[in-house]
């Protein structure tokens, strides 16, 4: 059996020999840069009015730094890996402020439906810069993260995986729409490759164990997309599986990951989150688009902290807003911006749609195979 615990905690750590084999032989990019640039934003349009209106959102302003004792920043797992950027901020100040670049806006955006007055089934969309020092540079992680990520008010009754479902469905008309609009604007993205899926479908974590029971987290991602279907929604990450293991670690404070749900052979099933992942023809490997799910309420919230031993981040301002009943119920996500144009514009690399800081190792091993990484 494969070392199932070299994968939970995200990208992890590699090496440039792996990446060189990972990069595809015989690579031609489909657009050029200038074209590039113009699908881009094409279909960032696109996508920013669609999930608007699809899911009832309004575009907002978003910070790029928080403090550090607001405990609003977003820390991705559960293991420490990863920590943000941080510096003192404000001349002149005794004591300074101690900031921190985002590493996501994913704990902002729920006090934010407050702060903006959003009522039940109203909610918020970011065009979110960040910063992850400590990820692996490799063809689809960059230091440099954007993100659309947004927000929504819910009510308790909307708590349960036929929401959660309806909504990833509509993420996905928008997306599987942008793509259309990219192909018919630009024919040749269409070329050998197989058209974005229209239907997107849906699996639970623990019927993905059970049919690759000896595989690691990401094995069997691409197993799934290979054989099962090329573009899914995995839903339940975070709570250990029938193997001991979550599928993937996921922060304590943010999605409810702990709820059980709908049961197997008696056995129940947690968790009202999920990622959409798909098979990337160009690259030949799984790619991760989007992240998201119904939030925490008080009472999950100290059950996943206590089981990821955080519980002294229970005193935190974000954390104390969700035990005083002072934030609504909600329900969100962040789909990857520069993950989904490299996906649907036939992109080899990340740094071909996102500029950004690149080893020179990994520059040159993209040069090697026709790729052109921006910086």
């Amino acid at each position: 059996m494969k070392d199932k615990t070299a994968d939970l905690a995200g990208p992890g750590i590699g090496t440039y020999p792996e990446v060189a084999k990972s990069l595809p032989e015989g690579y031609h990019p489909v657009l050029t840069p200038m074209e590039t640039m113009k699908a881009l934003f094409a279909v960032k349009g696109f996508i920013e009015e669609g999930l608007c209106r699809e899911l009832n959102l309004q575009m907002v302003q978003v910070p790029l730094i928080v403090t550090r004792e607001s405990g609003i920043n977003d820390m991705l797992d559960r293991d420490g890996s990863c920590t943000p950027v941080e510096f003192p901020c404000g001349l002149g100040i005794t004591p300074r402020l101690n900031a921190q670049v985002v590493q996501a806006a994913t704990k902002w955006k729920r006090p934010a439906l407050r702060q903006f007055g959003c009522a039940i089934g109203e909610g918020i969309c970011t065009d979110m810069r960040a910063i992850r020092k400590d990820y692996f540079l490799d063809h689809d992680h960059s230091a440099h993260v954007d993100q659309w990520d947004w927000e929504r008010v819910i009510t308790a009754a909307d708590r349960n995986l036929g929401f959660l479902r309806d909504i990833v469905t509509r993420i996905w008309k928008v997306l599987h729409g942008a793509g259309v609009l990219a192909a018919e604007r630009y024919p040749a993205l269409a070329g050998d490759f197989p058209p974005i899926p229209e239907t997107l479908q849906f699996i639970h974590a623990e019927e993905i164990l059970e049919m690759y029971p000896d595989l690691p987290r990401k094995e069997r991602e691409t197993r799934l997309l290979q054989e099962f279907a090329p573009a899914v929604f995995i839903i339940g990450i975070g709570y250990p599986l029938a193997d001991g293991y979550p599928h993937e670690m996921r922060a304590a404070d943010y999605d409810d990951w702990i709820t059980a749900t709908e049961a197997k052979e008696g056995r129940p099933r947690h968790g009202l989150n999920g990622d959409i992942l798909v098979w990337n023809p160009v690259t030949r490997r799984r790619h991760e688009l989007s992240s998201m799910g119904i939030r925490v309420t008080k009472e999950s919230l100290v059950a996943q902290v206590e089981m990821a031993r955080q519980t002294e981040n229970l005193a935190l301002p974000y954390h104390q807003a969700i035990l005083n009943d002072e934030i609504p119920l909600s329900i969100g996500g962040g789909i990857g911006q520069s993950r989904t144009y490299m996906y649907l514009l036939r992109k080899a690399h990340l740094g071909e749609v996102s500029v950004s800081v690149w080893p020179d190792e990994l520059v040159r091993i993209c040069e090697e195979r026709g790729i052109r990484v921006l910086r």
